[in-house]
């Protein structure tokens, strides 16, 4: 009998299966990927509140800093920061520290499911770079506030590793939502974004 190949592919509750090698636009569905990142802790979960701080919420996060760090950004570029993690819905929200000790070449893993999901939003395929220096300063700005009001971070620790946030950045308070809430946080945000 011959050996079959391992199994590559996740099966999505919405019925798809996403093959994380040669991941398909025709498989990707906002429903999945709001559902997976609401279940997905942001910090590995080492977070204060009564519910972990997910990814959906991070992502929704990361959008408004985008906005208010560049006011008059197009909806398309808006919908773009709020997708930036969208990867982990399948793939997990890996810290920084564990991807290094891994090794693998897990960006490319991650880039391959990142154009999955953004030709399927009508999005490009390839953020250019402006967008990418744009969307990562505003994550690490979301990384701070995360870290310095969840996740027990001293600021002065926080102000070597991550982005404060400019004098003009309102930041918020952060509330850890119930996984329900964070799933329909990221949808509604989604939709007003798609149009």
């Amino acid at each position: 009998m011959p050996k079959q190949p391992p199994r590559a592919w996740q099966r999505m509750l919405s019925g798809r299966r996403l093959d994380l090698l040669d991941p398909s636009p025709l498989d990707v569905e906002i429903e999945d990927i709001a559902h997976g990142l609401a279940r997905v802790a942001r910090w590995n979960g080492q977070t204060k509140g009564d519910h972990a701080f997910s990814v959906a919420q991070h992502c929704v996060l990361v959008e408004r800093l985008v906005a208010e760090a560049k006011p008059g950004l197009a909806r398309e570029t808006r919908l773009m920061a709020l997708l930036h993690d969208a990867p982990e819905y399948v793939i997990g929200d890996l810290i920084s520290p564990f991807k290094v000790a891994i090794g693998i070449d897990y960006k490319a893993l991650e880039n391959r499911l990142q154009e999955a999901i953004h030709l399927r939003f009508g999005l490009p395929a390839h953020l250019p770079q402006t967008l990418k220096v744009l969307f990562k300063k505003a994550d690490l700005m979301a990384a701070y506030i995360e870290a310095t009001q969840l996740a027990g971070f001293e600021v002065e620790v926080a102000r070597k590793l991550f982005v404060v946030p400019a004098s003009g950045i309102r930041v918020p308070r952060l509330t850890p939502l119930a996984t329900a809430d964070a799933q329909a946080q990221f949808l509604d945000r989604f939709k007003k974004l798609a149009g």
